[in-house]
């Protein structure tokens, strides 16, 4: 099998390594099944050819698209310079792509959407996610219930759905939480490789990042245990199942 490309957002190696574990976990994959890059540290090599994988998965990380230059660390200029110059490629050629979180911000900057903070920012917690009705009929939805439960954090949102995609799930709070570009290019506001554990991590490493206030972070720990959110990883199954080949 062909190796998915995993790039990854999160400077902070505990976070970065439990988000690469809940990928092979959630996705059924094995490490040397992928290519793994955590691009605050490695460079994604000159021509890569995406050719060569059977798709791409970027994870989330703490940075948002669409602030302004003069806010973002030298660390986080990189990792989005290096994500958004993947993105004519993949979405020209329409190439098997998963983002998930950052990634949709990433995705809707690319083709020129309304990426920003004036609306539809979600607290670390859970969302109550509804399946559209195009998204009942994708395959990567296959499996899903029509309403089910994925955990979110996020600081900035699309405000519209940008031109040539489709909306697949919706939730109250926050109106785009997965779009298909083409056929093969997708992206999640919300977490599909996240599980009660791995977003234990998180809050603990993020407290004082402006999700939350830090005062909030053990009443969210135990809101996430006592959470069951199991449906969104199907996705990321669904996703290495479709695309996996030699």
């Amino acid at each position: 099998m062909k190796p998915f490309l995993v790039l990854q957002l999160r400077p902070e190696t505990e976070a970065s390594d439990d988000e690469y574990q809940a990928f092979l976990d959630k996705g059924g994959l094995s490490a040397d099944q992928t290519h793994r890059i955590r691009l605050e540290q490695e460079d994604i090599p000159e021509g890569l050819d995406l050719s060569d994988y059977s798709g791409v998965i970027v994870g989330g990380g703490p940075g948002c698209v669409s602030d302004p230059p003069e806010k973002k660390s030298a660390i986080e200029a990189k990792i989005e310079a290096a994500v958004l110059g993947l993105m004519p490629q993949i979405c020209a050629h329409d190439i098997p792509f998963m983002g998930c979180c950052y990634g949709i911000g990433v995705l809707g900057a690319h083709l020129d959407g309304q990426v920003s903070k004036a609306q539809y920012s979600e607290e670390v917690g859970t969302s109550e996610c509804a399946v559209t009705d195009d998204g009942a009929q994708d395959a990567l939805l296959d499996g899903l219930p029509a309403h089910f439960t994925a955990f979110v954090g996020h600081k900035e949102a699309l405000q519209a759905l940008p031109k040539g995609c489709v909306h697949l799930v919706s939730s109250p709070n926050c109106p785009y939480q997965m779009i298909r570009y083409g056929q093969n290019v997708y992206a999640t506001q919300f977490h599909p490789e996240a599980d009660a554990a791995g977003f234990e991590v998180r809050i603990g490493i993020y407290k004082h990042r402006g999700y939350f206030a830090p005062e909030d972070a053990d009443r969210l720990i135990l809101m996430c245990r006592a959470t069951n959110v199991f449906a969104p990883e199907q996705i990321l199954q669904n996703f290495v199942m479709r695309y996996a080949k030699n």
